[in-house]
């Protein structure tokens, strides 16, 4: 019996896991990533700009 529960508890980890693992990827699939390539790309922009003074 109790190396019954020694096997149990590595299958109910796997299948936490498994069930946590598809909760927290839920939302990925509606958000995009719009807005930080933006941010990104005026980033870029602004980097590329030559300094004024010296």
């Amino acid at each position: 019996m109790a190396v019954l529960a020694w096997l149990l508890i590595p299958l109910v980890a796997a299948i936490g896991g498994g069930i946590w693992g598809s909760w927290a990827n839920r939302t990925r699939k509606a958000r995009s990533d719009g807005p930080e390539l933006i941010g990104y790309a005026r980033f870029r922009e602004a980097m590329e700009k030559p300094r004024q003074g010296s």
